[in-house]
């Protein structure tokens, strides 16, 4: 999943939602490098992306897209089902959007001691241009065109929006039977910690 959807998956802890956040920074043996909490988002942040990739819709969805993208696909459907969660916000969360993202924001600044300095400067993008732009699938396009060039690789990522309007229905109609899926995955593993 990409950001939006781990930042909502996260719960009300602002350690856990910041580890969250941080997941796709951070690789390697995660024991003692950062405060439990952080810690936990960490891992809940790699057991959403192993959940993700193991479930026969979300492997539909990557069946959706052309075969040209290879190894991208999966990087476009994690795109592609946080649009839908933008789009449809309304069915997931009592809390506007815009709300959210400057909520989630101004947690994410105030540990910013934790932050790899990686994600540290993307932050401001992340929040300010990024995520607002995650309902229209025009803003899906910019997304993908600026992170087609970050690669410093030749890649087709530029491309993938084309794949979501082409697929669009497919991708919504999957999207809408697996994030309830992962609500409750990542809602079980959140109270299983909690118990701990």
């Amino acid at each position: 999943m990409n950001f939006l959807a781990h930042l909502h998956l996260s719960g009300n802890d602002p350690d856990i939602l910041t580890g969250n956040m941080m997941g796709d920074f951070v690789k390697g043996r995660l024991e003692g490098r950062f405060p439990p909490r952080v810690t936990l988002g960490l891992e809940l942040h790699r057991r959403i992306d192993s959940f993700a990739g193991r479930h026969p819709v979300f492997q539909n969805s990557r069946q959706l897209i052309d075969l040209r993208f290879g190894l991208y696909r999966g990087v476009l459907v994690d795109l592609f089902y946080d649009h839908f969660l933008a789009a449809r916000w309304h069915l997931y969360s009592a809390e506007p959007l815009a709300a959210f993202i400057a909520r989630s924001e101004a947690v994410v600044r105030s540990r910013a001691a934790h932050l790899p300095e990686r994600l540290e400067r993307v932050v401001p993008a992340i929040f300010g241009q990024w995520l607002p732009s995650y309902a229209d699938p025009c803003g899906i396009g910019q997304v993908l065109g600026r992170m087609a060039a970050r690669m410093g690789r030749p890649n087709p990522l530029a491309d993938g929006a084309g794949e979501l309007l082409r697929c669009y229905d497919g991708f919504r109609d999957d999207f809408s039977r697996f994030y309830p899926d992962l609500m409750a995955f990542s809602g079980q593993f959140l109270a299983d910690a909690g118990r701990q």
